[in-house]
């Protein structure tokens, strides 16, 4: 989702020749000499280029994201195995 948010939180974009050759607009910051004044929402779909996925962005979500499973969730499902006599490998 880091690159979504990206886009989303982008005031600037700037033209970025894409994977297929064509020029699209892609986030930037403010500063760049290439950066226009634009929100996401004024770019159209075809013309977004998405940012990739960068190492940087796994480990913001890491920090930021919480467990969905607690530990007495998992204490529970090994407690259910062990008592249905499941074999784990």
């Amino acid at each position: 989702m880091q690159p979504v948010r990206k886009v989303m939180s982008a005031t600037h974009f700037k033209k970025a020749r894409s994977d297929d050759g064509k020029e699209k607009w892609t986030p930037c910051s403010p500063g760049d000499p290439a950066a226009v004044e634009k929100t996401w929402a004024e770019v159209e779909g075809e013309e977004l280029h998405e940012p990739p996925l960068r190492m940087a962005d796994f480990i913001k979500s890491l920090a930021s994201v919480r467990p969905t499973v607690t530990q007495a969730d998992i204490k529970k499902h090994d407690d259910w195995t062990q008592e249905s006599g499941a074999c784990l490998l």
